[in-house]
């Protein structure tokens, strides 16, 4: 019986990676990967050749049951996205849970998350939090923000940053625009920024300022 592994690579710094990040690169078998051009730029960055395969929400569902074959043939299989865990807002669970069901071992070594330096790094409670990650983009989307409004804790939202605008906008009529929040940006890369203050404040502020990178937003839990 084979093993799943999954790898979680840089949101940003290549630094960011572990050495037993880049071992396990170098002992697959084999790596699925959610953009095999992005992945091959880190695999040519640390002088790993493997074989790369495309694995991402286009396909999994119909490649899924082949890569369980195999690793139920005793291959080692590592598992990334373009960036941070695999599983967290992007490809992952399906393979997982069917490795599960057919008694894979499945690994998951510790690592880079966008989230987690933006949530440490807003200012906002995070002893407790919701993670949302990306909300609907249309069916169910206000519903949706009329719960996490409700929500008393910390709220981490992935948002891209062509829609950051209609996203505040939306979360100012939900949330009130007197909530605190803030907009990490490029998390880990040369042009990290953190913007805070009220949902109103940076919503002003972005109207003027086109933002760039990925965003996640960290937003205060509703008070009594």
């Amino acid at each position: 019986m084979g093993r799943l592994i999954l790898v979680p690579t840089p949101v940003g710094n290549l630094e960011d990676i572990t050495h037993r990040a880049l071992r396990v690169l170098t002992e697959a078998d084999l790596i699925l990967a959610e953009d095999t051009r992005q992945t091959l730029k880190l695999l040519r960055h640390f002088s790993i050749e493997k074989p790369l395969y495309a694995y991402h929400q286009h396909n999994e569902h119909k490649a899924t049951g082949g890569w369980v074959k195999r690793l139920s043939g005793g291959e080692t299989i590592a598992l990334v996205s373009d960036a941070g865990t695999p599983g967290i807002s992007d490809p992952g669970f399906l393979l997982v849970r069917e490795c599960v069901a057919a008694g894979i071992s499945v690994e998951c070594l510790p690592g880079a998350t966008a989230f987690v330096p933006a949530l440490a790094a807003s200012g906002l409670p995070c002893d407790k939090f919701f993670f949302e990650g990306f909300l609907p983009q249309k069916k169910g989307r206000q519903t949706r923000l009329k719960e996490l409004a409700e929500i008393t804790t910390t709220v981490v939202l992935y948002e891209s940053p062509h829609r950051l605008v209609k996203c505040l906008e939306q979360l100012h009529d939900f949330f009130g625009g007197d909530r605190k929040a803030v907009v990490a940006r490029e998390i880990s890369k040369i042009h990290e920024t953190y913007h805070r203050g009220t949902i109103q404040e940076l919503l002003e502020y972005f109207k003027e300022n086109n933002p760039r990178g990925e965003i996640v937003l960290v937003l205060a839990g509703k008070t009594n």
